[in-house]
C-alpha cells in the first residue's frame, strides 16, 4: 500500500531515515500502515487505526489495535472488518472510524459496531472529529468535502473548492479547523502546498487560520494546549508546531508517511505508515 501511494505521489527523491528533533519516549511496532492514533480517557489506552492493505480498497483488511500509554499493544486486533481506516474520534465511550466511505460508530465497551453511515458519492474519508455537544465531522480530501453526523443524519455539510483537499480535522471554540493538503492533481502531488483554515460553524465562511502561507501536504492537525498546534506533513514527514501568533516551527523532522497525530495528556503520538510504527513525544 505504502509502495503504491508513494508512487502515486512521485516521491522521487528518497530521505534520510534519520530523525532531526527531539527523541521519542517510546515507539511500538507490529502495525499494518497505522494512520490514525486517539486516546480513550475513559479506558485510558490509545486506539491506532490500521489501513493494512491499499488506502481505497475495500478488501476488509483495516482492523483497529488497543494500544497502553506505555507503548505495549494491548490487543493488536481490537476491531477487525473494516477496508482502510483512517481518522477516528473519541467521544463518551463510542469509537468513531472514517472508512473510505462509510463512518464506522463503535461502542469500545463491548468492540460491537452500533451505525455503519454510507457517505454516498465520498472517496476517501479522512479524518474525524466531535464538538462538545457529540457532533460529528467528517472530511472528505478528495472531493472537497466535510461531512456531519447530527444525531441520526450523516450529510454532506460543507462542499467547495475552497477547502483545498481537505485532510486533518479539529473542533475549537466554535470553529472547525482545517489541514488542508493543498490544490490535489489526480496524482495527490500539489503545487502549492497547504495551510491550517477555519471554517465558522454558522456561516460556514471559510478563511485563513494564521498567513495562508503554504506550509506541507498536511495530514494530522492536534492543538498543543497552548493556543497553538501541532500539525503534520505527510509527505516530508515534517512535523511542525505553530504558536498562538501563527508562526510555524519545524518541530520534527521524520520519514515520509507521518500520518494523523493524536495527543494524550503529555503526549504526541505520531503514527508512520511506511515503518508501521507509532512513537510517543513529551509535549510540553
Amino acid at each position: 500500500m505504502i509502495r503504491l501511494v508513494l508512487s502515486a505521489l512521485g516521491l522521487l527523491v528518497a530521505q534520510s531515515a534519520l530523525a532531526v528533533g527531539p527523541e521519542p519516549i517510546w515507539k511500538a511496532d507490529g502495525f499494518a500502515n497505522p494512520e490514525s492514533v486517539v486516546y480513550a480517557s475513559q479506558q485510558k489506552l490509545l486506539y491506532v487505526s490500521n489501513v493494512n492493505g491499499e488506502p481505497n480498497a475495500k478488501d476488509g483488511n483495516g482492523f483497529i489495535s488497543q494500544l497502553g500509554l506505555d507503548g505495549k499493544i494491548i490487543k493488536r486486533q481490537w476491531f477487525k472488518g473494516l477496508n482502510a481506516p483512517k481518522g477516528m474520534a473519541y467521544y463518551h465511550g463510542w469509537l468513531y472510524v472514517a472508512d473510505i466511505d462509510e463512518l464506522v460508530e463503535i461502542d469500545t465497551g463491548n468492540g460491537r459496531v452500533k451505525r455503519r453511515l454510507k457517505a454516498p458519492g465520498a472517496k476517501f474519508l479522512n479524518d474525524v472529529t466531535v464538538t462538545a455537544n457529540g457532533t460529528v465531522f467528517v472530511s472528505d480530501m478528495v472531493t472537497n468535502t466535510i461531512w456531519r453526523l447530527s444525531g441520526e443524519a450523516f450529510t454532506p455539510w460543507l462542499a467547495d473548492a475552497a477547502l483545498e483537499n481537505p485532510n486533518g480535522l479539529l473542533f475549537e471554540k466554535g470553529q472547525l479547523l482545517v489541514a488542508s493538503w493543498g490544490v490535489m492533481k489526480p496524482d495527490f502531488s500539489t503545487e502549492t502546498p497547504g495551510y491550517i483554515k477555519k471554517i465558522d460553524l454558522e456561516s460556514r465562511a471559510i478563511t485563513a487560520r494564521f498567513l495562508p502561507i503554504p506550509l506541507g501536504n498536511l495530514d494530522g492537525l492536534v492543538s498543543d494546549g497552548k493556543g497553538g498546534y501541532v500539525v503534520s506533513d505527510f509527505i516530508r514527514g515534517n512535523v511542525f508546531r505553530i504558536g498562538s501568533n501563527g508562526q510555524p516551527n519545524l518541530w520534527l523532522q521524520l520519514t515520509q508517511g507521518t500520518a494523523d497525530v493524536g495527543t494524550a495528556p503529555g503526549l504526541l503520538l505520531l503514527p508512520q505508515m511506511a515503518e508501521n510504527t507509532v512513537s510517543a513525544y513529551v509535549l510540553k
